[in-house]
C-alpha cells in the first residue's frame, strides 16, 4: 500500500511539474504577443506565483518521492534509465532556475513599462527570447524523463 501511495505521488508530481510548465509556457507566450505591457505584467505575475507554488513544490518532491520508490523496489540509484532520468532532472534545473530568474525580471520590467505608459524595453525583448529558448531542452528532457518513467528500458 506505501508504494502505490507513493508512486502515485510521484506520477502526479511529474504531471505537476509538465503540466504547469506547459501551462505557463503558453500563457506567457500569448501574453507577450499582445505587447500589451499591463497584460503582460499581470500574466508575469501569475507566471511567477505558480512556479513558486506548483513548480517548485514539485521539483522538491519528485527526487524525495522516486528515491522513496527506489528504496521500496530494491532498485539501484545506478540503474541505467534511473541515473539518465536523474542527468535530465539535474539538466532540466540548470534551465528551470535561470528561467524563474527571468521571469521576475520580465514581470518587473513589463510593470515599469506599464506604471511609466512606455513600450517594453529591448532589454525585455532580449530576455524574452532567452527565456523562449531555455524552454525548449527543459521541456524536451521532461518529456524525456516521463517516457524513462513509463518505460524502464534496460541499458
Amino acid at each position: 500500500m506505501i508504494y502505490e501511495i507513493v508512486l502515485f505521488l510521484h506520477v502526479i508530481g511529474a504531471f505537476v511539474l509538465f503540466g504547469t510548465g506547459a501551462g505557463i509556457a503558453f500563457f506567457f507566450v500569448i501574453s507577450n504577443r499582445s505587447g500589451n505591457p499591463a497584460f503582460i505584467a499581470h500574466t508575469a505575475g501569475t507566471v511567477v506565483l505558480a512556479d513558486g507554488i506548483f513548480t517548485a513544490t514539485a521539483a522538491v518532491a519528485q527526487p524525495i518521492s522516486g528515491y522513496i520508490l527506489t528504496q521500496l523496489v530494491g532498485w539501484e540509484l545506478s540503474e541505467g534509465w534511473i541515473a539518465l532520468s536523474l542527468g535530465l532532472y539535474v539538466f532540466v534545473g540548470l534551465f528551470w532556475l535561470p528561467v524563474v530568474w527571468i521571469q521576475i525580471k520580465l514581470r518587473d520590467l513589463a510593470r515599469i513599462a506599464d506604471s511609466e505608459q512606455i513600450p517594453l524595453q529591448p532589454a525585455y525583448r532580449r530576455l524574452y527570447r532567452v527565456w523562449f529558448a531555455f524552454g525548449f531542452p527543459a521541456f524536451f528532457a521532461v518529456l524525456a524523463i516521463i517516457w524513462l518513467m513509463l518505460t524502464k528500458p534496460s541499458f
